[in-house]
């Protein structure tokens, strides 16, 4: 009789409700965050007493392993055997299959898996079983299955002159044991949250190669020789700090911001019928920037993790300074500084970008583009607003592009203009993501379809008519050495 009606909000463990009662945080938010926590201590206890010179690395393998699996059970229950079982049968195709093919039945399977949990979570179990998505962890999984999965086809199949510089030297020779699998999917650093990382660079940090392999690799093809890779390891103290000052801001700016702008309101039908349109535009900015936070806490934390565990040199930049920026998944000032469509979207969520472009846009021989969109499309799961958002994308991305092309020579004559002209761009550039995440963020058709009715769908309308008015080759007014000099100004926008 007296037991809470709530209690059955997430499919994890519930023994932390006091502390989701106390901050007004969901459970399931609640276990991920302490787990994140747990895992950050143990990686500082991971990097010092089971480092590769004190300990064997199945040792840091099994135990690797072993938190990752307490965790995913922690916060997911027994729906953490979905993790367990996509992982094992890809194991199983990987070992069994050959490897003219073991790449492509381990995409089929895995994101055939992940898509089927997907579609139970929204047409069976309407739109999440309970409050807790288990699918996180199959995300995360799928992109290292896939991963492995082509690099051993490359390493076991493919001739070396066929491979790309960076497929070459990310190819595995040969298949690894299962516990090496495991560890490399289900490892407590990444199984929440990811990143995905590769093979070869994970085995190197168990090993203890990983921090020699990356400072040599900088130097390579160069006479000079600085004695960088000679260092035994970096403290990554200091890269740990400033990510969890980050992770401290984005808490304080959660509590302070986040919550008081909800985006559902943008759908709520009061503030449809009585909000002018600047008043809607105001706060569907507003609130759709206050809601990134919460992906800066969650990508940043992990990094830190990752880091903590010595895990993610990169290499040295150019002040002599350990970069620690490996796996990194976010590039922060990059994105609210953002003046360009493309720029934004380079530097949010980079380790899936960089696995779309390894398994599947730098591998089929054509439609690169179109299929790339369907494999993001079917790894981020089959909720409507995923779509509306994807298909938006697509005209805003040429209707920018072409307006950039048309436009942008003529205001980089003086800095004052070129300040103004980036002014511009940056509020045109987040009211267009704004207006685009948005479905990504209400989920469903029909608030949809009410956001964009309210918003007179004047984004789509105006990248439309860009995009027909716009030549896509705008000719050029300016000698042809100036015009080359801006388009080495802002690379690859």
């Amino acid at each position: 009789m007296g037991e809470r009606s709530d209690s059955f909000t997430t499919t994890g463990c519930t023994w932390l409700w006091p502390l989701s009662d106390l901050t007004g945080v969901p459970l399931d938010q609640v276990n991920f965050i302490i787990c994140q926590a747990v895992g950050l201590a143990a990686a500082f206890w991971f990097r010092r007493s089971l480092s590769p010179q004190r300990v064997s690395p199945a040792l840091r393998h099994a135990v690797a392993t072993l938190l990752g699996v307490s965790f995913v059970i922690f916060c997911f229950g027994w729906y953490a055997s979905h993790t367990f079982i996509l992982t094992l049968s890809c194991y199983i195709i990987l070992c069994k299959a050959s490897v003219h093919n073991v790449h492509w039945y381990s995409m089929l399977v895995a994101v055939g898996y992940l898509t089927a949990c997907q579609i139970s979570r929204v047409f069976i179990f309407s739109y999440g079983i309970l409050s807790t998505d288990f699918s996180g962890p199959l995300m995360m999984i799928t992109q290292k299955i896939t991963t492995i999965a082509f690099q051993v086809h490359d390493g076991m199949c493919r001739k070396q002159e066929e491979l790309t510089p960076e497929q070459r030297r990310l190819a595995v020779v040969t298949r690894p044991s299962l516990l090496e699998y495991l560890s490399y999917n289900l490892n407590f650093m990444s199984i929440l949250v990811g990143p995905c990382s590769n093979y070869k660079d994970y085995i190197e940090f168990i090993e203890g190669r990983h921090v020699q392999s990356k400072l040599k690799r900088l130097r390579e093809g160069s006479p000079e020789q600085n004695g960088w890779d000679a260092l035994s390891e970096p403290s990554p103290v200091q890269a740990v700090c400033q990510k969890l000052l980050v992770c401290v801001g984005c808490m304080f700016w959660f509590f302070a911001i986040t919550k008081s702008f909800p985006v559902t309101y943008t759908v709520d039908p009061e503030f449809l019928s009585q909000a002018s349109f600047l008043r809607k535009l105001v706060y569907s900015l507003i609130s759709l920037q206050a809601a990134r936070p919460k992906f800066y806490f969650a990508w940043t934390l992990a990094d830190a993790i990752h880091n903590a565990a010595g895990y993610g040199i990169s290499g040295v930049d150019e002040k002599g300074q350990v970069s620690w920026d490996l796996i990194s998944n976010i590039r922060i000032w990059e994105i609210e500084t953002a003046t360009s469509y493309k720029a934004f979207i380079d530097n949010w969520n980079i380790q899936t970008g960089v696995w779309l472009k390894n398994v599947c846009y730098d591998r089929v021989p054509y439609y690169r583009t179109p299929l790339t969109f369907v494999l993001s499309a079917l790894w981020h799961g089959v909720y409507p607003g995923y779509y509306f958002t994807f298909l938006t994308g697509i005209p805003v991305t040429l209707a920018a592009r072409a307006m950039r092309r048309n436009f942008r020579q003529y205001f980089l004559g003086s800095p004052t203009v070129k300040f103004a002209y980036d002014v511009v761009t940056w509020l045109a550039t987040h009211l267009a993501i704004c207006y685009t995440v948005a479905p990504f963020t209400l989920l469903a058709m029909e608030p949809t379809l009410e956001y964009y009715r309210s918003m007179y769908f004047y984004v789509h309308i105006i990248s439309i008519l860009a995009i027909i008015v716009l030549p896509s080759r705008p000719r050029s007014t300016k000698p042809e050495k100036h015009a080359q000099h801006s388009n080495n100004n802002v690379k690859g926008d």
